[in-house]
């Protein structure tokens, strides 16, 4: 059983909006059939699809996010000496990361949420 940190990194690396502490709320799974799906699946995974996904993509997505702000050290430098820094080191983590999310979101069943540039979710009335 995932822990709610988990959930919450897992709801945030798949893109989608935070849960809130009760299911009351307009942003609710009840709205949307796709982070109601991902709620699901969360729920009611085998321990062996469980351990997949923290040993797996958990790990290397906290690598890959905390690398990211990391390339702001090296903004200030083009070239030094024979090493050369990479103008789209930040670009090139960003897309590194967001591949390994839709990575998540496709072992996980569920399409990528908005914050990964989906346009999927839609209100349920």
């Amino acid at each position: 059983m995932f822990t709610n940190a988990q959930k919450v990194d897992i709801r945030r690396f798949c893109g989608y909006p935070v849960y809130g502490g009760t299911p009351s709320s307009f942003q609710s799974y009840r709205f949307f059939q796709e982070y109601g799906t991902l709620e699901y699946r969360m729920n009611n995974l085998l321990a062996e699809e469980e351990a997949v996904i923290t040993a797996t993509y958990l790990a290397n997505l906290y690598t890959l996010e905390t690398a990211i702000p990391a390339t702001g050290a090296n903004l200030d430098t083009d070239q030094a000496a024979v090493w050369t820094h990479n103008k789209n080191e930040q670009r090139d983590r960003e897309r590194l990361f967001d591949s390994w999310r839709r990575k998540l979101c496709g072992f996980l069943g569920v399409p990528p949420g908005p914050d990964l540039g989906q346009p999927g979710l839609r209100l349920v009335v």
